[in-house]
């Protein structure tokens, strides 16, 4: 049976992670890689400017469902990502994923069943489940 692609990362990240084998170490390296991927959103507006964000309240009218909401509210992002920035965020989204996975490796716990977790939870409840 072929291993799925979570589980061949987790199982990668878990013999690689040898210089940041602290979980300690891996929860501040999670939280660089997120601030390095925010950091790069930022960028590739205020430095590069291939994205633009016009943000504003969400016009939802009152008595609007959740369900409908998804008509109303806006992504606030102009534009689209230039090959470099998009490849900068890439990395940087990789990078998070690669401790994300260290963290899950490092507690035992199963990023595959957790994704499949997540969106049984999303299929089931749709929208309803962000609440």
């Amino acid at each position: 049976m072929k291993k799925k692609e979570a589980q061949e990362l987790q199982e990668a990240v878990s013999h690689f992670l040898v210089r940041n084998r602290s979980i300690l170490d891996v929860m501040a390296k999670f939280a660089e890689s997120n601030a390095k991927v925010n950091s790069a959103i930022v960028k590739s507006v205020t430095h590069c400017g291939c994205l633009e964000i016009d943000a504003s309240k969400q016009p939802i009218p009152e008595g609007t469902s959740i369900a409908e909401m998804l008509s109303y509210v806006q992504s606030h992002i102009k534009g689209k990502l230039c090959d470099n920035c998009r490849q900068i965020l890439e990395e940087d989204i990789g990078n998070s994923l690669f401790y994300l996975t260290g963290i899950c490796a490092l507690l035992d716990l199963d990023l595959e069943e957790i994704m499949k977790s997540e969106n049984s939870a999303i299929s089931t409840l749709g929208v309803y489940s962000l609440t």
